[in-house]
């Protein structure tokens, strides 16, 4: 008999082989890309999901520092400012909270990281479309078919299940994976080189999005 504990970990055994590796890798070079050319990595997400956004931004600004090289990677994760997020919220519209901080901090060329399960969180989607807006890459990690957050990402990495805690155990295994190569990236190349990511990615950031 299969105990039921078992049952939840054969199930994410059976979703592992089918996740989408070659864009984790895309992904991987776009983020080595923004730390060669110094631009900013924004996190943002709901929940759990923005409890990883927090602990992605650790992983990705201190884990990945090299001995003996000054430069590091600009990450924040927009989570973090409770002052702004509830003025933001209170004052204007919970939707708002992502993209308003986006407004002031964002760059062209800057990298929005949306993190959702469902990928239907109306904050989510606002904040993309303003990244979108000015001219940052967007990537997108979710699940359930990537829901409306897919159509605005540039890259969008869903994990292919309708289950949430199986989605968001493999949100935590992506976030790792994706420090994990970038450190290595940095550790085999300190210095760094821009690198023709959209010739990789085989597409044009911020094209137009789908109606």
């Amino acid at each position: 008999m299969i105990r039921k504990s078992q049952a939840y970990f054969e199930t994410v055994a059976n979703v592992l082989p089918h996740l989408p590796f070659d864009l984790l890798d895309r992904v991987s070079l776009l983020l080595f890309e923004a730390y060669v050319e110094r631009r900013t990595i924004f996190l943002f997400g709901n929940g759990g999901s923005a409890s990883l956004a927090s602990h992605m931004a650790c992983d990705l600004g201190k884990g990945t520092i090299q001995p003996d090289n000054p430069k590091r990677v600009r990450v924040l994760s927009l989570v973090d400012n409770l002052p702004t997020i509830t003025a933001w919220a209170n004052d204007s519209s919970y939707d708002d909270i992502f993209a308003e901080q986006l407004r002031n901090l964002a760059r062209p060329g800057d990298i929005a990281l949306a993190i959702s399960g469902s990928g239907n969180s109306r904050n989510v989607l606002k904040g993309l479309l303003v990244a979108r807006e000015l001219q940052l890459t967007t990537i997108g990690i979710g699940g359930m078919g990537g829901g409306k957050m897919k159509r605005l990402c540039d890259i969008g990495v869903v994990v292919p299940s309708d289950n949430m805690q199986i989605i968001e155990d493999f949100h935590v295994c992506i976030a790792h994976c994706l420090f994990t190569t970038l450190r290595q990236r940095i550790a085999e190349q300190p210095e760094g080189r821009a690198i023709a990511t959209t010739v990789a990615m085989g597409a044009t950031p911020n094209a137009p999005a789908p109606q």
